[in-house]
């Protein structure tokens, strides 16, 4: 690793990587909202001053990924209703316009293709992390197909929040399965080049899909609220 007299683009760039380590388990699933971040064994874990993890907490934080509690250490987020909103309105943004404009190559389809596939043997089986999984790979690869590195990694962003919130679904094991048809159809419109057609139904889709998680959070902070009440 290259640093500088005073180390300071070591300092910058492990800050980066651990910042997209912890980002990456999270929307691997392997970080669970609520999970608290202990300092010391992840500094054993990634070999890094604590100094240097908490840059990384911060980072993360201005991301909405994890939250610091004062006196109680640092969380993985539980993103809430303004939280679902702003993922989806950065979703809207980027996702149609990839599958309007990004580079489709034969191998690409390919790839969307096997996701897909994987999606629907998720289905088959009732495996809703794996259902999860397939998705979040779809639309990755969707904004993938910009061939922009920045957009990807505000992806990788959204896409970890998106974890948090699919863990909020529990609840509502059906949630993934009937969106499995709707990635299909998608994968099948850019195949066959039908771009307006698969942007369209795409925007269309993300409109649902927020619906559908607002009104659930809705619910369940409805219900939590009548549960406080009665204990009260």
């Amino acid at each position: 690793m290259n640093t500088s007299a005073d180390g300071t683009a070591e300092h910058a760039h492990t800050t980066a990587w651990i910042a997209s380590v912890l980002r990456t388990r999270i929307a691997a699933g392997e970080l669970t909202p609520g999970s608290k971040l202990s300092e010391e064994p992840l500094c054993a874990a990634l070999g890094v001053s604590r100094n240097t993890l908490r840059q990384a907490f911060t980072t993360l934080a201005g991301e909405s990924i994890v939250t610091r509690i004062p006196n109680r250490g640092v969380f993985v987020a539980s993103p809430g209703v303004e939280e679902v909103r702003e993922i989806y309105r950065v979703r809207r943004m980027i996702e149609p316009a990839a599958v309007l404009w990004g580079e489709l190559t034969p191998q690409v389809l390919e790839g969307l293709e096997t996701i897909v596939q994987r999606a629907q043997q998720a289905r088959d089986s009732g495996s809703v992390p794996d259902m999860a999984d397939a998705n979040q790979a779809l639309h990755g690869a969707v904004v993938a197909l910009t061939g922009s590195a920045s957009l990807q990694e505000l992806m990788d962003r959204v896409l970890a929040e998106m974890r948090l919130v699919f863990h909020s679904m529990a609840s509502a094991p059906d949630f993934h399965s009937h969106y499995v048809d709707r990635n299909v159809t998608l994968v099948k419109q850019l195949r066959a080049g039908a771009r307006h057609d698969a942007a369209e139904g795409l925007r269309a889709y993300l409109d649902e899909a927020e619906a559908e998680l607002l009104a659930h959070l809705g619910a369940e902070q409805d219900r939590g609220s009548g549960m406080r009440q009665r204990a009260g």
